[in-house]
């Protein structure tokens, strides 16, 4: 192991002057004319998901699955470990892609084609990368929208997850551009049009029964029902530090002084980043939906539909849409239960469906044309897939 000298070192502030000739201002984030279709960013940073992290933030989301709990648990049904919570993978893979994403993002229009294809365990580190897919100009005075798919990748360089997202972002007119490295056509990519997800051999044990909810397993959904998730979550300025503890680094979230300069309903005190109102929506929802789950396929079709602040609750609601006995398909007895899952604020989930009603599940960029208003307290809504254990015999 080398030895290097270093002695103590004198101030010497005091006896530089300034130069302010000299001055260096970085900007972070892309404006609409520097995204090129094709062009694939290799994001900075990559994160090693230690075991209290990964069990810190399957708790402070509220996830009720003993998959993200318990090692036993998962071991028992085929996995090497407790998984990483799905949610989590997902919010490290978009932070990571927000420098050269979306930092200069006007909004977020919507996450699409989400899916989860391999697990990810404590000690695995990932890292994300964005092709641009589509760039879309409304006029030079206008925000355009640019449309990604980003792969979040494991230290092997296999992928775990990919997704699309459609991000609405304002031309520079002007503002000082960043001099980020561009885009790479040529940067490895793996992208599948029709991903396979890798599962270990699961397996069925016989114990572990108590510690899930009989009413979750596959057999207790039917097509139709409507699930109102009983409890809500204030979120509180604990916000802030975890948006930077997934790595996001737009500071709509976290800097007072950028958000309070922003004129419109985004402006004031500083936005809850939307992947963590997504994940506090669905661990609201676990312990009358996923408790039984054995993997989560994904998402899609999603909206943030309104924002959130600091001192907001947020309430959840399910509709089932579909559900599907798929016998062995993943190596053990299960089901597909595919879901419309919609988020609110601000209101009791059940005060909500009973002055909405069925307004709840229309779409809200749809409600125009149909001649209905839109409901401010509903923040989200998107479509997810899950595969569900059986009832033990």
């Amino acid at each position: 192991m080398p030895q290097i000298n270093s002695a103590p070192f004198k101030e010497m502030a005091p006896g530089v002057s300034a130069d302010l000739g000299n001055i260096k201002k970085q900007t972070y984030g892309r404006y609409l004319e520097q995204f090129k279709s094709g062009e694939i960013f290799v994001h900075p940073r990559a994160f090693t998901i230690d075991r209290d992290f990964a069990q810190e933030f399957a708790t402070v989301f509220m996830d009720a699955n003993p998959l993200f709990l318990s090692a036993p648990y998962a071991q028992a049904h085929g996995f090497k470990d407790l998984l990483i919570s799905p949610l989590m993978v997902f919010n490290i893979a978009l932070s990571l892609g927000v420098q050269n994403n979306s930092e200069k993002a006007v909004a977020n229009l919507g996450y699409y084609n989400v899916q989860f294809l391999m697990p990810v365990y404590p000690g695995d580190t990932l890292t994300s990368r964005s092709k641009v897919l589509n760039v879309s100009e409304k006029g030079a005075d206008k925000p355009g929208i640019v449309h990604v798919r980003t792969l979040c990748m494991n230290q092997n360089n296999e992928v775990v997850l990919q997704y699309e997202r459609k991000i609405m972002i304002s031309f520079s007119q002007g503002k000082p551009v960043g001099d980020s490295k561009p885009g790479n056509k040529d940067a490895y990519f793996p992208e599948q049009e029709t991903p396979k997800i890798i599962l270990p051999d699961l397996k069925y044990p016989k114990d572990f029964r108590d510690l899930t909810w009989e009413n979750t397993y596959f057999e207790s959904f039917q097509p139709g029902a409507i699930y109102v998730h009983a409890n809500g979550r204030t979120i509180t300025d604990e916000h802030t530090p975890w948006t930077y503890r997934v790595g996001n680094t737009h500071p709509l979230h976290y800097d007072k002084l950028y958000s309070s300069g922003i004129s419109g309903p985004m402006g004031g005190d500083p936005i809850v980043y939307g992947g963590l109102v997504f994940a506090w929506l669905i661990g609201l929802a676990s312990r009358d939906i996923s408790e039984n789950m054995i993997w989560e396929l994904g998402y899609t079709e999603g909206y943030h539909t309104q924002p959130s602040v600091s001192g907001d609750t947020v309430t959840a609601i399910s509709r089932i849409l579909s559900v599907q006995d798929v016998g062995n398909k993943y190596g053990i007895p299960a089901g597909e239960v595919h879901i419309h899952f919609i988020g609110l604020k601000n209101i009791k989930a059940n005060e909500a469906l009973d002055k909405f009603g069925g307004d709840l599940f229309i779409k809200e960029n749809d409600k125009k044309k149909l001649g209905k208003s839109k409901i401010s307290e509903k923040i989200f809504e998107i479509e997810r897939k899950l595969v569900i254990k059986k009832r033990p015999s």
